[in-house]
């Protein structure tokens, strides 16, 4: 490393050659690698902006009342770690303070770390988040539709920044005729809560929008308090318009984003589920009524197609054949039907005959042509013994050409 140097004769200095940026940064870091204390470092604070990158490395801020220092925990410690860390949990973090040269700013290298408590903060959210559920404001049967095609889009956020210059450029670009009316509102800080609530309040009186975006950027967990105020969610729960809470980056979640009808991870998000893409609608309906066309199309010449098979059959050129040869069926079983009528008929006398016979042969007066008689006394009945009969009793006797009347003598 270059030093200043001076002339002792003269006194004057000589002019010195010009640091980089990049060698004043690792001079300061070379400084700050060689001193034992900073390189094994023990304190705790509580984590803040946290975010797990999709290398794996954490990143975060750890503070305390006073003041703050970010912290980044690289993959192959990350591993050891034991449990979620998330904003407010309080803990304990062993590492090394070293300079980032690029950016000039150092940090702590986390090696481990471990939970020291929960800090007030976010034991506050989580009682609130728990309370807030078992009430059943999360619930999914209180989750309002957005509408499909919105005239209005009330926004409750900050007049200023950038969160509601990204919703008006992505619902406008996405579907230019819908209207976007701002209700100014303080997003972070004391108070900032009322002034959300007052936006709510403001668009469901007014009826002037169909949804309601609540939008704010990222943030710590006190950033993002006021979207975890008990108001905040009552507000948002009681809203008769739907609600979508875009609070925050993809990573935080808020009361508000759980009690909310949708929640967007952006607000740049929660533009685009607002409104459709109207190129995409236009597309859509231009494919319908492309179907449409060719489905009319495909039916009229099926219609078509029936119609002549129809008028080209023998009924619609020659009714009378059918006709004719539905008579000519009719007399054929006409003639059917009398024909067994008649063999049935048939039948039946033949075994009429034989019935008649077998009680011919079996008749009492078959048997008296033969020279037998029937005798009954004076009471009907038929003698058929002598002891049937008394000495000087009426009897009567039955031949086969008439009826005798004697005494028994």
């Amino acid at each position: 490393m270059e030093q200043i140097s001076f002339d002792l004769e003269e006194k004057k200095p000589f002019r010195p050659t010009p640091l980089t940026v990049k060698q004043l940064n690792l001079y300061i870091k070379d400084l700050m690698d060689k001193d034992d204390f900073l390189n094994n470092v023990y304190i705790k604070g509580e984590i803040s902006n946290f975010k797990r990158h999709y290398t794996g490395h954490l990143y975060f801020t750890l503070k305390d009342s006073d003041s703050l220092i970010k912290c980044v925990c690289f993959k192959s410690y990350a591993g050891n770690i034991k449990f979620e860390p998330q904003d407010g949990m309080q803990v304990l973090v062993l590492g090394q303070v070293a300079v980032y040269e690029r950016d000039g700013v150092y940090q702590i290298y986390v090696k481990g770390m471990e939970q020291d408590g929960v800090g007030a903060l976010y034991e506050a959210y989580e009682k609130l988040k728990a309370k807030l559920e078992a009430k059943g404001w999360f619930d999914e049967e209180h989750k309002k539709p957005i509408p499909f095609l919105p005239k209005a889009i009330g926004v409750v956020t900050s007049k200023t920044g950038a969160v509601i210059k990204d919703i008006i450029n992505v619902t406008t670009r996405r579907f230019p005729n819908v209207h976007i009316i701002l209700y100014p509102a303080a997003v972070q800080g004391a108070g900032a809560y009322e002034t959300i609530c007052d936006g709510i309040k403001y668009f469901n009186e007014t009826k002037s929008v169909d949804t309601i975006i609540i939008a704010r950027g990222g943030g710590s967990l006190e950033d993002l308090w006021p979207f975890n105020e008990e108001a905040t969610a009552e507000a948002i729960y009681n809203s008769e318009l739907p609600i979508i809470s875009a609070v925050g980056h993809e990573t935080d979640f808020t009361i508000a984003d759980f009690v909310a009808d949708l929640r967007a991870p952006t607000p740049s998000a929660a533009g685009e589920l607002a409104v459709p893409d109207l190129e995409e609608v236009m597309w859509k309906l231009q494919n319908i009524n492309r179907r449409l066309s060719v489905s009319l199309s495909k039916k009229v010449e099926n219609m078509k197609a029936r119609y002549q098979k129809v008028m080209n059959s023998k009924c619609m050129k020659d009714p009378l054949s059918m006709f004719n040869e539905r008579k000519l069926k009719q007399d054929y079983l006409i003639k059917q039907l009398e024909n067994a009528i008649k063999i049935e008929i048939k039948n039946k006398r033949l075994v009429l005959v034989k019935d008649i016979t077998s009680l011919d042969t079996l008749s009492p007066l078959k048997t008296l042509t033969r020279g037998y008689s029937i005798v009954e006394n004076e009471k009907g009945k038929i003698v058929k013994s002598k002891d049937d009969v008394s000495k000087d009793e009426k009897i009567n006797i039955t031949l086969n050409d008439g009826n005798l009347e004697a005494v028994v003598l």
